[in-house]
């Protein structure tokens, strides 16, 4: 359906995800989740900061995952974990990017709460799926050839994240795995997570 359904008039990549905000005079079309993500913080004015160097901030992690999520999930989870035979160079290289990639955010972790600063914002919410998914064991079953256990402000960070209740919500949206009580196939309104 991405291909002929008009989603392409929504996203001219056809990829997800994609935003028609129907909510004004005129629908507005957002695609890419950073862009997604920065139009929502703005529109309701949450997760986003205002004062200039802060948002600079938040804008640079923001696109650093951008930039970086792609070696984690299309380098490294495809050589590491989907691709047919298994290529030692190819998955040692992605992993070395990997590590290094958590190395920058233990770094950075270890002189703040959150990913910009003291405040959660948009750029946690994009990078937690990717790099707190992957320090919890959740991604690529690599957690012990990562030795993710290494990255302990890393890990402080995702567990800090996993914790708020938003995040837990989320979580069960379109979940495959876990008890049926706590999955939930589809999500229109918030009384679904009731």
């Amino acid at each position: 359906d991405q291909f002929g359904s008009g989603f392409v008039g929504v996203n001219p990549n056809s990829k997800i995800p994609a935003l028609l905000d129907r909510s004004g005079a005129t629908p507005i079309r957002v695609f890419e989740s950073g862009a997604i993500l920065q139009y929502l913080a703005e529109k309701f004015g949450a997760f986003f900061p205002t004062e200039p160097a802060a948002r600079a901030e938040c804008l640079s992690w923001l696109f650093w995952q951008m930039g970086s999520a792609p070696y984690l999930g299309g380098g490294f989870g495809h050589f590491y974990a989907y691709a047919p035979s298994k290529m030692e160079y190819a998955i040692n290289r992605f992993a070395m990017e990997t590590k290094r990639q958590l190395d920058v955010l233990d770094q950075r972790l270890a002189v703040s709460e959150y990913i910009a600063g003291d405040e959660y914002t948009i750029a946690d919410i994009a990078i937690w799926p990717w790099y707190g998914g992957l320090v919890k064991g959740r991604l690529y079953g690599a957690a012990e050839f990562l030795s993710v256990h290494e990255y302990t402000h890393v890990l402080r960070w995702a567990d800090a994240i996993e914790a708020r209740p938003a995040v837990q919500r989320g979580r069960r949206v379109n979940r495959v795995s876990g008890e049926p009580h706590e999955q939930l196939a589809e999500r229109h309104n918030a009384s679904d997570l009731d």
